[in-house]
């Protein structure tokens, strides 16, 4: 029987990349490694770890020259800026239809917020596809807020990012949530009190929703 979601729940705060949006690690990993990384990207950057580099452009504590620059210790010397984001943003699939229908039918029901761990080389790239795909402005027609980690110099699993969610708005974190694909990110939010969901490849999320 496929889980359902509790009937006192008001607020869903949604994770964007391997929720949302289809990502596949795979693919920056192997754009990498053809430019002739001299580190394999598979043990460096991967959905479940990655090394602190990720981790500080995901809060915002650098820039996007300064994150290239930081990439350039484990690339030849003739890789390019635009060979690097190419293959940073290898892994951005898109945002499927199926997807946006569901969470225009969400938010006639649930006060929806998204929450995301991102950085300013892969955020501008994931707006414009959604545009593009669907209508300009769209993922801002879908929720409330949205909230990246890039602009809030945090990142998910730290408690405080959930907490600064859940106090600018006014939620009720008993009543609140939190859907990601890492069981970390959810352990943080827990952590913060929210309930969660953990989105898995064999979970229906239209089904678990009852839409």
């Amino acid at each position: 029987m496929t889980k359902k979601i509790s009937k006192n729940i008001t607020t869903v705060i949604f994770d964007l990349g391997g929720v949302l949006f289809d990502i596949d690690y795979s693919y920056t990993q192997q754009a990498f490694q053809q430019l002739g990384s001299n580190a394999d990207f598979r043990e460096v950057y991967s959905q479940q770890k990655q090394a602190g580099i990720f981790d500080e452009f995901e809060k915002g504590n650098m820039s996007p020259a300064q994150f290239r620059e930081g990439l350039r210790k484990w690339l030849p010397s003739t890789v390019t800026d635009k060979q690097i984001d190419e293959a940073w943003n290898a892994l951005l699939i898109g945002f499927p239809l199926d997807k946006v229908v569901l969470l225009n039918e969400l938010k006639k029901k649930y006060n929806l917020f998204l929450l995301s761990n991102t950085n300013e080389i892969h955020l501008p790239v994931v707006l414009n596809m959604i545009d593009t795909a669907h209508a300009p402005g769209q993922l801002g027609k879908l929720f409330i807020k949205e909230y990246y980690s890039c602009r809030m110099g945090l990142r998910k699993p730290e408690k405080v990012i959930y907490e600064r969610v859940v106090s600018e708005n006014k939620l009720d974190p008993s009543t609140t949530l939190f859907v990601d694909d890492l069981l970390h990110n959810l352990e943080g939010a827990q952590s913060a009190g929210l309930q969660t969901l953990h989105c898995t490849a064999e979970l229906n999320l239209k089904e678990y929703f009852g839409e």
